[in-house]
């Protein structure tokens, strides 16, 4: 089964174009909503949280994310070290699921691919492209957050260009292109591609 990646930057409309898939009957896997399951639930990471942050990274065994944001935002080496003990579970998580999947071929949607080279482990990766302005102003309408915590956000991402370099599909969701044709054309494309 092919394993396609679906990324863009935050404020694109990446969750948009995965539901879209979801409606054709294409599985998707959204790997930030699993990380933050798994950071609640699964007992490795929890305690590797711990063991890195402290104890009280938990309050009454729920992650404070707050404190956890207020610390890897403003510490380079304390988001690495979260996205080391996240991602490989995430990735294990996502293998499991595809087990269950019965389709011509499975998305996993995830923010953040271009930046750690995830996007090596797919067959095909998809990004959804959006001009900075928009996604700056849909990401504070989405969020009640100030332009200087997304642009906060959107320095931990690559770019548009580099998001690009690794997609063999780009989707345009400018306002001006229609997005739903530009899905049915890939999933037409990915669909052909079957063995």
């Amino acid at each position: 089964m092919m394993r396609i990646g679906l990324t863009g930057g935050i404020g694109s409309g990446k969750s948009t174009v995965a539901k879209v898939f979801a409606v054709l009957g294409i599985p998707v896997y959204h790997a930030d909503e699993r990380a933050r399951s798994l950071m609640e639930t699964d007992a490795a990471v929890k305690s590797a949280l711990s063991a890195r942050f402290g104890q009280g990274i938990y309050r009454d065994g729920r992650l404070d994310r707050a404190a956890l944001a207020e610390i890897i935002f403003k510490n380079e080496e304390a988001r690495q070290a979260v996205n080391a003990i996240v991602h490989p579970a995430v990735r294990a998580d996502f293998d499991r699921w595809v087990l269950d999947q019965e389709a011509p071929y499975v998305i996993m949607e995830a923010a953040l691919m271009a930046e750690n080279e995830g996007w090596k482990r797919f067959d095909q990766v998809l990004t959804v492209s959006c001009p900075e302005p928009e996604r700056i102003r849909r990401v504070m309408a989405r969020d009640g957050i100030t332009e200087e915590q997304v642009r906060a956000r959107m320095r931990h991402q690559a770019t548009e260009e580099e998001r690009s370099a690794i997609a063999q599909h780009v989707i345009r969701n400018t306002g001006d292109e229609l997005v739903i044709p530009q899905v049915l054309s890939i999933d037409a494309a990915l669909r052909g591609a079957q063995p």
